[in-house]
């Protein structure tokens, strides 16, 4: 492939220090070609170098290995580059503009790197943007170049980055203030469905990219405005004042997906098309699939406060280069997961019944794996990098989600607080003073993160109590938090309905083709106990065939009673065995939650104006 002289596309100097061209240079071959211009590199010899992981997504992810080719000059001459790591490179002295152009391989489908094709360009900043040393505090600018092809002359820019001259969703200049705003405004390229509204005054955009027919902008408008404006009073009840000027929501619709990651005044999302709302339906009711995209929303949005503005102090400023550790991902991802259900309830979009019927299954998730037992939330934020974004099969029974049990532990401390102020404060009144005190003004030039010690005593002082006991227990061990009995005082029934009668192997099962494939074995269970391993294979209990589809296993194990012996054979690897497993009654966790009559004790769940929720 013949490459263009550098110098045509810099023949003057720009005005602004350091300026990036960013253009789809092969979308079958799923590149972009960049362009960075430093007009006063470090008389050393510049050092640039691309983050190895994305806010948000704690897992190195060595972003640098997508850069197939690079090169760089200064004044129409070739300039040395030497790598002196696996994401740095040092130009050698030059005097003049820096100029460096590389390519980048975009074909990573997520929310968290960059993708690119006859369709679409998606890109985040930490994927494409090399940061200039010692410059990442000074002004950037970004040229955003529309494709040549064909495909593309309907093709249109959704970002929140600061237009410079760029008409809003054209392709043209865009600008930041420095490179951490830079890379906190992904960019998406397409021929997509656009929908706007206003929340509180701010205008908030609806993109969705990817064939979605009879998608119901009409509806997704009016129900994220709700989640919204419930979201931004919770945090300014007073001046219902929105943190950022404009906000995008960014989604990729696709046959299979679900993720989201937030950033500053937009989010990334990936979902299933089928979950989307479509003109087709003349019904108001909330499906399970829209209302786990509508969920995803509200725990993205709620994350423009927590996590990108109060933050933890380990996060203030984020060193891309290495993994950041912290102890508060139960807090900062936990709490996140805790408020997105419950903003549903609040925006009128759901019910209480419905509201419960979601806490239960978060409950029944975390019982169901051993791992609780034996880490902490505070040790699952802390070890996010190394054991919760790098989960194998062993996962349920090593490892507890700092989401998942960090939402009961948000729920719990909401309850213990009522209880001790006698339901003058709250969770909410936690969360407004975090955003009054480190969130407001991060941006504003106070920029510092909140540590461990200052969390807990803030939760002191709001309770009027000593919450190191809570904590000990709960966050930094792994006692499981008493719902049924906090929950109790606010008229509400738990309950767990676990089958114990019904025989279990006590495994998860994948697919291998037609064939029953272990995906992961509880420990202690039957099947544990009998030998079996994950990724082993089923082919048979008791001589009869055991096939991919789950219900096949289930009618084979309910012939037999609470601990019979069966015999199964399976393959591991390309070897035949032999077990015999003596069957369990059913392990799995059956909590489900709800409010007692009208006429007994009034749920007391977080409102912040009436004792419902």
């Amino acid at each position: 492939m013949k490459k263009a002289p550098l110098k045509k596309a810099v023949a003057k100097a720009p005005a602004a220090g350091i300026v990036y061209t960013i253009a789809a240079l092969d979308l079958a071959g799923h590149l972009f070609r960049v362009s960075l211009t430093v007009k006063q590199p470090a008389a050393i010899g510049q050092i640039l170098s691309l983050p190895a992981w994305i806010p948000g997504s704690y897992m190195i992810r060595e972003f640098s290995r997508n850069i197939v080719s690079i090169r760089a000059e200064c004044g129409g001459k070739p300039v040395a580059l030497a790598k002196l790591d696996k994401h740095s490179w040092q130009a050698a002295p030059c005097d003049g503009a820096l100029v460096v152009e590389y390519d980048v391989y975009a074909w990573d489908l997520s929310v968290r790197a960059a993708h690119l094709d006859q369709q679409h360009g998606f890109f985040n900043g930490t994927s494409v943007f090399l940061s200039v040393l010692g410059q990442e505090s000074a002004p950037h600018e970004v040229n955003i170049v529309q494709p040549q092809d064909a495909a593309c002359k309907h093709w249109r820019v959704a970002t929140t980055l600061p237009e410079l001259k760029a008409k809003r969703y054209g392709f043209g200049s865009y600008q930041a203030a420095n490179y951490d705003e830079l890379i906190d405004h992904p960019v998406e390229m397409g021929d997509f469905a656009l929908a706007t509204f206003k929340a509180h005054g701010v205008p908030h955009d609806i993109v969705v990219t990817g064939k979605v027919p009879n998608l119901d902008l009409d509806r997704l408008c009016r129900d994220l405005k709700a989640i919204c404006e419930t979201q931004i009073a919770f945090f300014e009840p007073k001046s219902k004042k929105a943190p950022m000027d404009r906000y995008v929501f960014m989604t990729m619709a696709v046959g299979d997906g679900y993720g989201g990651l937030e950033h500053r005044a937009s989010t990334a999302l990936i979902c299933a098309r089928a979950d989307l709302p479509t003109t087709a339906s003349t019904g108001t009711e909330i499906g399970d699939g829209y209302l786990k995209f509508l969920g995803l929303c509200s725990h993205e949005y709620f994350h423009t406060w927590n996590v990108k503005r109060i933050k933890p102090a380990a996060f203030a400023p984020y060193q891309l280069q290495a993994e950041s550790y912290t102890p508060l991902l139960w807090l900062f991802e936990g709490f996140t997961s805790y408020y997105d259900d419950l903003m549903l309830v609040r925006a009128g979009l759901i019910d209480e019944a419905a509201y419960f019927k979601l806490l239960g299954k978060t409950v029944n998730s975390v019982l169901r794996g051993s791992g609780r037992t034996k880490q902490s939330v505070a040790d699952s934020s802390f070890d996010a990098w190394g054991k919760y974004y790098r989960q194998d099969e062993n996962a349920p029974n090593a490892i507890v989600s700092y989401y998942t049990k960090g939402s009961l532990i948000a729920l719990a401390l909401d309850l213990t607080i009522r209880s001790k102020t006698g339901g003058a404060q709250s969770l909410d009144d936690v969360m407004q003073a975090l955003w009054q005190r480190y969130g407001r003004d991060f941006y504003q030039g106070t920029a510092r993160g909140v540590t461990p010690a200052e969390v807990e005593a803030l939760f002191d002082e709001i309770s009027g109590t000593r919450m190191k006991p809570f904590f000990e227990r709960y966050i930094r061990g792994t006692d499981d938090v008493p719902l049924a009995r906090l929950l109790a005082p606010f008229g509400v029934k738990y309950s767990d309905a676990r089958k114990a009668e019904k025989p279990s192997l006590d495994v998860n099962l994948g697919r291998d083709g037609n064939d029953a494939k272990l995906a992961q074995v509880h420990q202690g269970g039957a099947a544990h106990q009998a030998g079996l391993s994950a990724g082993d294979v089923l082919v048979a209990l008791d001589g009869l065939r055991v096939t991919g589809n789950p219900a096949n296993l289930d009618a084979l194990l309910s012939r037999h009673a609470v601990g019979a012996e069966v015999a199964i054979h399976a393959f591991r690897r390309d070897e035949l065995l032999s077990f015999t497993a003596v069957l369990q009654g059913d392990r799995v966790p059956g909590v489900s939650m709800a409010i007692l009559p009208v006429g007994k004790k009034s749920s007391g769940l977080p409102r912040p104006t009436a004792p419902v929720l």
